[in-house]
């Protein structure tokens, strides 16, 4: 080879992809409703869809089954919505024993596995997650190593997309412990973060050689009720769990704040406070349906304009 011709290989730039654009889903049961009735609204007001809209799709617990019936197959939101109505979570919490609704205080799981796996494989079929049609992320607990673990199509590309969603939404006191097939014992990996933005964005960096990634974040809304400082402080392990402990281990903003100081402007966050919704993550009632409905339709109303731009920027 001629010096000259040398010269000229080294002084090539690596080729970059243009921007590329993921999303993000928190975890928080059926109150990850709200994020598809924003989508939805996405949907009919650009005449776009998600899945052509985004390059990779990134969920933690109920945000890994909306992640993911985005990116196996191309769903829209309506169709994804199909699968939080009430006949579908009914067949998702199941149970076989009585338990008070109103405490998470019980001698096991509130539900059993066998409902979810059920529907996801109705979903999902037996397709591993190398069959999706684009870039998936989801995160789970590995509980006998204590370690998180990140299931995504160009990591462990032969997991399959039931295990993948189950070990992510297996929240401890609402579903039992999940074995995916490699034998792991797995647990909800909004335990590690509810909020899997910056590791999707990092995961992204490495997997897309692009100039700019872009995040838009979906949340599944804040409890902020007040509680009282002097009455906390006589509570032992039944008081906390009484007055939602779990929803402040699960709340993500310092993970959005660290989002938003590291990724800066080519970050979206999409959320609020969760009004008269019941923190629950469990209430499948129609009321509160409901009310999880009219939430996503709000986030429309204050967020919509701002993320069409954004997209659009």
């Amino acid at each position: 080879m001629k010096i000259s011709s040398i010269f000229s290989t080294l002084k090539q730039k690596k080729v970059t992809q243009p921007q590329k654009k993921i999303i993000s889903f928190d975890g928080g049961g059926v109150r990850a409703i709200a994020g598809i009735v924003f989508l939805k609204k996405f949907e009919e007001e650009t005449g776009k869809k998600v899945f052509d809209t985004f390059d990779m799709f990134v969920g933690t617990s109920a945000g890994a089954l909306n992640a993911a019936c985005f990116a196996c197959d191309g769903l829209s939101a309506k169709e994804v919505k199909k699968y939080w109505s009430q006949e579908y979570l009914d067949k998702i919490m199941e149970t076989s024993f009585f338990w008070d609704q109103a405490s998470l205080i019980q001698a096991r799981p509130r539900y059993e596995t066998k409902g979810r796996v059920k529907i996801l494989k109705e979903l999902f079929k037996n397709k591993n997650l190398s069959d999706s049609n684009k870039p998936i992320l989801t995160l789970c607990y590995d509980i006998e190593r204590r370690e998180h673990v990140i299931h995504s199509t160009f990591e462990t590309p032969d997991i399959t997309f039931v295990d993948a969603v189950c070990a992510s939404s297996a929240a401890p006191m609402y579903f039992p412990t999940y074995q995916i097939n490699s034998g792991s014992w797995m647990i909800d990996g909004g335990v590690v973060t509810n909020n899997p933005s910056i590791i999707g964005f990092i995961k992204a960096q490495k997997y897309f050689n692009a100039e700019t990634i872009k995040v838009l974040s979906i949340g599944a809304g804040q409890n902020k009720n007040k509680i009282k400082g002097e009455s906390s402080s006589k509570w032992g392990g039944v008081g906390w769990l009484r007055n939602d402990i779990i929803g402040m281990v699960l709340d993500s903003e310092i993970h959005n704040q660290i989002a938003t100081n590291i990724i800066d402007k080519n970050y979206l966050r999409i959320n609020s406070p969760l009004g008269n919704v019941n923190k629950m993550l469990d209430d499948a009632s129609d009321e509160n349906l409901e009310k999880i409905h009219k939430l996503g339709l709000s986030w429309w109303e204050e967020f919509g304009e701002e993320t069409i731009n954004f997209i659009n920027d």
